[in-house]
């Protein structure tokens, strides 16, 4: 958190920057591959691009911020990175690297904090990861995979100096909410699609299209619920930790965000209860309707037996039946198959097998 006693004037921070405020805000730096931005804040109020390079002479400002943007960074610039926040080789180890588990590690007076972000292209969630290194005066934000900029919480926080005037925590919180909240899309495409099906479901079986479906948003709400539930736990430790440079007022604003990440993975376990619901009812009306197949089949089966019966003994020939020398011998034969396959026909009709 940045101390806000024994306030410098701005005169002064120009005096002891590099090239000074005005210079700077005259001469941008370069755009460099990999840095989406890279400024200084002083009381909440942008005052300045910096390079990477020139990080070192701001850190030690009091009421003063660094916050840098990277996305999917070199070893080169992470080097240089490390270099001018002195941060620990274990975490930039891990930043170099995506697929880390969502988690929050201390390392002396700093934090290393690891989100997994999401959003939907194509029907499909698509995972990214962020690596955010916090410490006395400075914020670093690395983004891995595809996953939207935090230029939109960039500049909420700008246009509200009095909030980020409490400085790299805060802009913690801020990533972390807009993180959170891009979850909540996500949820809600499903929440459509999940419902599409279970209203589908009642009124026609479903195909093996919608059956590969279901299935493949039960495993995509699975990864975003591996994603989401160990946030809670990293949101919780921001709510009643004694954390590096906490401020004690930004509790609320943490346990806000641990309230909207629970939110979220309670819809997410609604969404996986009912995707299995769907797929229990979309079997059980399958088998239903095979018994209801089966039934008519077997009395149909049942039905013909007797003609076929009947039929069978008389075409074996023989001479000595009497009925061949009845003179109403084929009828009766003909009145004794409709009676048996009639009352049949109502047995199994009354049985609802017909």
């Amino acid at each position: 958190m940045v101390r806000h006693e024994g306030k410098e004037s701005f005169a002064v921070d120009n005096k002891a920057g590099k090239n000074g405020a005005d210079s700077n805000r005259l001469h941008a730096p370069e755009a460099r591959p990999g840095v989406i931005a890279a400024a200084v804040y002083q009381n909440g109020k942008r005052i300045c691009d910096i390079p990477i390079g020139d990080a070192h002479h701001w850190r030690q400002k009091e009421n003063t911020v660094i916050w840098i943007g990277l996305h999917e960074p070199d070893s080169v610039l992470l080097a240089e990175v490390q270099s001018e926040f002195d941060l620990h080789p274990l975490a930039i180890e891990d930043a170099s690297h995506a697929h880390q588990r969502p988690k929050l590690e201390i390392y002396g007076d700093a934090m290393f904090v690891v989100a997994r972000t999401a959003h939907m292209m194509d029907g499909e969630i698509i995972f990214g990861e962020t690596h955010l290194f916090v410490g006395r005066g400075y914020m670093v934000s690395v983004r891995h995979g595809p996953s939207t900029s935090y230029n939109l919480v960039r500049q909420r926080c700008e246009a509200s100096p009095a909030a980020l005037a409490h400085g790299e925590n805060y802009i913690l919180y801020s990533i972390l909410d807009f993180i959170v909240d891009n979850y909540m899309p996500v949820v809600e495409g499903i929440h459509e699609e999940v419902e599409e099906l279970e209203e589908r479901v009642l009124r026609d079986m479903l195909d093996k299209k919608d059956i590969e479906r279901l299935y493949l948003l039960r495993r995509s709400l699975l990864r975003l619920r591996n994603a989401i539930v160990p946030l809670v736990d990293v949101c919780r430790r921001h709510e009643h930790l004694e954390l590096p440079g906490m401020d004690a007022t930004l509790h609320t604003l943490f346990r806000d965000v641990t309230d909207h990440v629970r939110r979220v993975q309670e819809d997410i376990d609604t969404l996986r209860e009912v995707l299995a619901f769907t797929f229990e009812a979309s079997l059980m009306i399958g088998q239903s309707e095979q018994t209801e197949i089966t039934r008519k089949l077997a009395s149909w089966a049942a039905i013909l037996a007797v003609p076929t019966a009947i039929a069978g003994i008389y075409g074996m020939n023989f001479v000595d039946m009497p009925e061949l020398h009845m003179r109403y011998g084929y009828f009766a034969v003909l009145a004794t198959i409709f009676i048996v396959c009639g009352g049949l026909y109502r047995f199994f009709k009354k049985a609802r097998w017909l």
